[in-house]
């Protein structure tokens, strides 16, 4: 079964749409959730979920699946995978820190929900009414592209016609100063993707099919084995975080190679999702040849790659 992206959201300071993470704005202020979604429904959630409140509005209407009279395709239909790392940090840091000053008693009630992991899928699939299969990934490095991977199973197994991809990660002082001082992308962005045949039922045009995942131990192996079942050399090479002690100059000599995490910061969890965003907006702007996304490291840890096509290429 072919897998299409039918539909993209990105909300970062500095892009707001798919080609925007090839070609970033110059400068822009924090994004603030009001602006983009309105005020209902933000009271009480934690900033990861408000984010990923705007991107995955933004990408159910750009594929067609939301209006402002509510979704246009039964509820159940659609699943929502989630990834983040650092999404409910701040609760958490905020709760340990009242227990050991005061009780648990103590704590606050309006952040109870918020203390779960599986806050972002949940409180999504709540607000926009979506029913089908509902995943929260927290698994470091590959969690984003881990996150595309599993919605595309839930589609081929037939557990779901569609399914809404979330990446987010928040930037605050816990995040900060669990990552080292480093600053997070505070943005989010979603991927509708659904079976070719549901896209074409419902006249939804795609730019991007998703091709062969691989994950393992070791991103030159993972580079390896995306390259003997793709086929094709890639044109564009979307790079792991840990560029520097990860990517040897000799893995896809002569690639051009795109380091989304040098100009919006960590994207930790939200990494894959949005690799596989700007894949799409490279495709939109006339890019052609498979598009490689990858995550982890050149060492024995997990590592795991995506290839994706331009649409006339499926």
């Amino acid at each position: 079964m072919t897998v299409v992206v039918s539909g993209v959201g990105v909300v970062l300071p500095r892009a707001r749409t798919a080609p925007e993470l090839m070609a970033p704005v110059a400068e822009a202020p924090p994004v603030e959730p009001k602006d983009l979604v309105g005020r209902k429904g933000l009271r009480y959630k934690d900033r990861a979920t408000q984010l990923a409140y705007c991107a995955a509005d933004a990408a159910l209407r750009h594929a067609g699946l939301l209006d402002d009279g509510g979704l246009r395709v039964p509820g159940g239909s659609v699943a929502v995978v989630a990834s983040s790392n650092y999404g409910n940090l701040d609760t958490i840091c905020r709760a340990i820190d009242t227990i050991a000053e005061q009780t648990a008693a103590a704590g606050s009630a309006m952040d109870l929900p918020n203390a779960s992991s599986n806050v972002i899928a949940s409180s999504v699939a709540i607000r926009f009414g979506l029913r089908g299969p509902n995943l929260m990934l927290c698994n470091g490095a590959t969690s984003g592209l881990d996150a595309v991977h599993w919605a595309a199973t839930l589609i081929r197994g037939g557990r779901a016609s569609r399914a809404l991809v979330l990446g987010v990660e928040p930037d605050n002082e816990s995040v900060r100063a669990f990552t080292g001082g480093a600053r997070t992308i505070d943005g989010a962005a979603a991927l509708v993707v659904e079976s070719e045949e549901s896209a074409a039922e419902r006249g939804a045009s795609a730019t991007a099919v998703l091709g062969t995942y691989v994950r393992g131990a070791g991103l030159g192996r993972t580079l390896e084995r995306l390259a003997r079942t793709t086929g094709d050399r890639p044109a564009l090479w979307h790079l792991p975080e840990q560029r520097a002690a990860a990517v040897p100059d000799t893995l896809l000599e002569g690639v051009d190679r795109h380091d989304l995490a040098e100009v919006f910061g960590l994207g930790s969890g939200a990494l894959g999702v949005l690799q596989c965003a700007a894949a799409v907006g490279w495709f939109a702007q006339g890019g052609a040849g498979p598009v490689y996304a990858t995550a982890g490291t050149d060492a024995d840890d997990a590592s795991a790659g995506i290839a994706l096509h331009g649409r006339a290429a499926a």
